[in-house]
């Protein structure tokens, strides 16, 4: 058993299959991210971030699939700087943090009410990370692309200093830029 194979067994008796997500449940919707990020050429850590992303919920998505309490668990499974970047995706105040990202490069941590200032690697990874998981979204959603499709397409083009290429390539089809 490989360790995706390990967090994929713990996603489903975590009940990841039975929360609804756009494009069916979430346990696909984080199986599709973390393939994505592959494709994409992102790292192994940031791919098993992909599969985990909503472990603690986030700004966007309110379930949780473990308390932050117990931030061990996800990283055994997944190693500490993949459980890291789950952390801090989720814990990311997007209305806070996203569209001075790049200025700023601070994440505003909506758990602890604080100021995280990540290294580059780390803030690459949760851009990256973020622009894949609203692609999937918009992909399964098309209400979401009508929407907020004019502002996602902003944002991300704001992000592309930060971004890996490929990344911000992908969005740019995606939105049709």
């Amino acid at each position: 058993m490989t360790i995706d194979d390990g967090v994929r067994v713990w996603l489903r008796r975590q009940g990841a299959e039975q929360i609804a997500h756009p494009g069916g449940n979430l346990y696909v919707h984080l199986c599709r991210v973390s393939e994505r990020l592959a494709v994409l050429g992102c790292a192994r850590d940031v791919q098993a971030a992909g599969l985990t992303h909503a472990a603690y919920g986030t700004d966007g998505f309110d379930v949780t699939l473990v308390d932050r309490a117990d931030r061990a668990v996800l990283r055994d499974l997944v190693g500490a700087d993949a459980e890291e970047l789950v952390y801090l995706y989720g814990a990311c105040d997007r209305g806070r943090s996203w569209q001075q990202l790049v200025r700023t490069g601070e994440v505003f941590d909506r758990f602890t009410r604080q100021v995280r200032t990540p290294g580059e690697t780390q803030l690459r990874s949760l851009v990256d990370l973020s622009i894949v998981n609203e692609l999937d979204v918009i992909e399964h959603d098309p209400a979401v692309a009508d929407r907020h499709g004019a502002y996602f397409r902003k944002l991300f083009a704001s992000w592309a200093p930060i971004a890996s290429e490929q990344v911000i390539s992908d969005a740019q089809r995606v939105l049709r830029q």
